[in-house]
């Protein structure tokens, strides 16, 4: 049996680490895997098999310079000493992670980088930062870079041609099932009576509440210019992050407590997609948004601002909308006078059935 090891930060809620947590339960049916965190925490821990080895590297970050560059040159060391090149495949999962990075190309000769973000959108579209950016995650030693997102790999290719051969797009596996079953739980009494849902509309954002990505201050705006139409509708928020309290005070600010319902972070979001209408997506980027499989999935249209791979969405799971809060409140009342009707179902075994054969390509190296 090959040996497989991943690198990634920690285990707490959210996207990526939920993606993380699918990916592996599908390959230790035919791999040995360590997991390597640079914090061995989070809520999701207790979702790894104990057949998963799991080991912490966590670098220094003492105050003083020279103190903290000889601290995490002797435990380089020593990983290397333990761990060089002794893996047949090694993934760094937690592109954010630098010691994640340095971590796999030790690991094996047969790396990955695993992109979650469009960088190149990330940065608006500032080419010079985006590639100085790469450089510092040393694209070039790895063996693949694997992007979850079409328009993430390609931008990536327009900064970095000579690289094009190693750059792979491949999205994120997804249990379904497992979605499925969760949104047949009951939701907690004290949130059906926050929602007090009487035939209005029900918009749902998932996410971290970070407003730097989010822009979840656009769907506040949104919301103030339905309220002012009388338009009968409800926005759930459902998730935490820095910016939460910010976003309280400006529901507060301006009078909209019976239009916007804070629920706070969920380890089980699901049943909240089966009372809503609608799924709201406002970003500035994104890789390719779990969201959106997640909506897929539990049969929810979706709308979503034109972020990476939106073209898989538009017309056919939902509406796309630009970056303007005009656009946005043009596509919500659309939306809440006129409904949308998915086009299509989406075909979950065929999904995850080309991810896998690809993902057998990259760890058999071929």
């Amino acid at each position: 049996m090959k040996k497989i090891l991943i690198s990634a930060y920690s285990l707490g809620l959210g996207g990526i680490e939920t993606s993380l947590v699918t990916l592996i339960k599908e390959l230790e049916k035919r791999y040995k895997i360590t997991l390597v965190l640079e914090k061995k925490e989070g809520i999701f821990l207790e979702k790894i098999s104990k057949n998963i080895k799991i080991e912490e590297y966590t670098p220094s970050n003492h105050k003083n310079i020279i103190l903290r560059k000889t601290i995490n040159m002797i435990k380089q060391t020593i990983f290397k000493i333990k761990n060089k090149n002794k893996y047949d495949f090694s993934v760094a999962y937690a592109t954010y992670s630098l010691s994640n990075g340095f971590v796999a190309r030790t690991a094996s000769k047969n790396s990955s980088l695993w992109i979650h973000l469009d960088y190149l959108a990330q940065n608006a579209n500032n080419k010079e930062k985006t590639k100085e950016y790469y450089k510092i995650l040393k694209c070039n030693q790895f063996r693949n870079i694997i992007f979850v997102s079409q328009e993430a790999r390609n931008n990536f290719v327009k900064l970095f041609p000579e690289e094009s051969k190693k750059a792979i797009y491949c999205n994120n596996l997804i249990d379904a099932q497992n979605i499925i079953e969760k949104s047949e739980q009951q939701i907690e009494k004290e949130d059906i009576e926050k929602i007090n849902k009487k035939d209005e509309v029900i918009f749902l954002n998932v996410g971290r509440h970070d407003e730097k990505q989010k822009r979840l201050t656009k769907l506040i705006q949104v919301a103030k210019k339905l309220k002012e139409e009388k338009l009968n509708f409800k926005i759930i928020f459902v998730g935490d992050g820095q910016d939460n309290q910010l976003y309280k005070q400006q529901v507060e600010e301006q009078q909209l407590g019976d239009k916007i319902i804070f629920l706070g972070k969920k380890q089980n979001p699901y049943p909240y997609y089966k009372i809503s209408n609608c799924v709201i997506l406002t970003s500035d980027y994104e890789g390719y948004p779990v969201v959106f499989l997640e909506s897929m999935i539990l049969k929810r249209p979706i709308i979503t601002t034109k972020v990476s791979d939106y073209k898989e969405i538009e017309g056919k799971f939902g509406i796309t909308t630009t970056k303007e809060i005009d656009d946005i409140y043009e596509k919500m009342k659309k939306f809440i006078e006129n409904g949308f009707e998915l086009k299509e179902e989406f075909n979950i075994e065929k999904y995850n059935k080309e991810i896998i054969e690809k993902l057998e390509r990259i760890i058999n190296n071929n």
